[in-house]
């Protein structure tokens, strides 16, 4: 427990302390006086019984000296803070309508929702990816903005999935994260409070771009993990493709085997109502923090307790109130 004011406490304590040696003082004064005079003194419990009301309202005294003094107690608290990057799959085979109104669409639709289901402390960032990762708006609390950055998504290209964990994880440190030499994963810190959630059809045309696994790696490494929201269905459909009719089905073992290797989930999302519950479904990281709770209402609470049963006690003895 901490204090605003201890002075306050020390000043309003010295005051209870001096009523207390006043009132002992007082009854070993009425004590000796009345020995004197050859009267006998009054039992243990008469005694308690008369002097009930005073130590009721020192105590009162004592409390509300405690409460002026401003206490407070320190809680943690947990609260969904932290760095959200968004990672939007753009490429030609999200133009597929297995999920309507095609899987680009209903993808950003979920995306704009979880967003606004956000509270402020969250920054949050949007990375489109085709070919090579292509990073449109860096984390941000300003959740307006990177609403429109989604809405202005638009698909074509490649996908590189790997490349994508790379430049979402540039996003989230804000410097330019790559594999080392021969694939070898680098160190990049630690980043317990970011999430990378991760919307594709899970179709990697990666070709010369990084390996998923090994730039989940690097995102498990820095504590990052990676929810993936699998849009499209395992039946598929076409696609027209730059003049070709190209085949595209939801490849849930290459975006499932994502998520676990990051300690994420994985988000099935083969129509518009599994899309819609996005929000609610995936879990971000708790930040737990420390906040100051005022106690003083309870302590005045208890002061005036206190010296109303005072008040009650020493009318009842005396028959006045004074």
């Amino acid at each position: 427990m901490s204090l605003a004011d201890p002075v306050l406490l020390a000043v309003g304590l010295l005051v209870a302390v001096a009523l207390a040696w006043a009132a002992v003082a007082a009854a070993r004064r009425r004590s000796a006086a009345l020995a004197a005079a050859g009267i006998a003194a009054d039992g243990r419990g008469r005694r308690r019984a008369r002097t009930a009301g005073v130590w009721c309202t020192i105590a009162g005294i004592a409390v509300l000296a405690i409460a002026v003094a401003g206490p407070a107690a320190s809680v943690p608290v947990s609260h969904a803070s932290g760095t959200v990057i968004l990672a939007m799959d753009v490429s030609g085979s999200m133009s597929a309508t297995d999920v309507p109104p095609d899987r680009l669409d209903a993808a950003k639709q979920a995306a704009v929702s979880f967003i606004n289901a956000q509270p402020p402390s969250v920054e949050i960032g949007v990375v489109a990816f085709q070919q090579g990762g292509l990073e449109a708006a860096l984390p941000t609390a300003d959740h307006s903005t990177v609403t429109a950055a989604v809405r202005r998504l638009a698909p074509g290209g490649g996908t590189s999935l790997g490349d994508a964990i790379l430049a979402s994880l540039s996003a989230i440190t804000h410097k330019t994260v790559s594999l080392g030499p021969n694939g070898s994963v680098p160190a990049i810190g630690y980043w317990p409070s970011a999430t990378i959630v991760l919307f594709s059809d899970g179709q990697d045309g990666s070709g010369g771009g990084a390996s998923d696994a090994a730039a989940a790696a690097v995102a498990q490494k820095a504590g990052v993990h990676i929810d993936t929201v699998g849009v499209g269905t395992a039946a598929g459909t076409t696609v027209d493709v730059d003049g070709y009719h190209l085949f595209t089905a939801l490849d849930e073992g290459t975006l499932k085997s994502i998520s676990q290797a990051t300690g994420g989930a994985y988000h099935p999302a083969s129509d518009a109502s599994q899309l819609n519950g996005i929000a609610s479904s995936i879990n971000l990281r708790l930040t737990v923090t420390n906040q100051p709770l005022p106690l003083a209402g309870a302590f005045i609470a208890l002061a005036l307790a206190l010296l109303t049963a005072g008040a009650v006690l020493t009318v009842a003895r005396t028959g006045r109130v004074v």
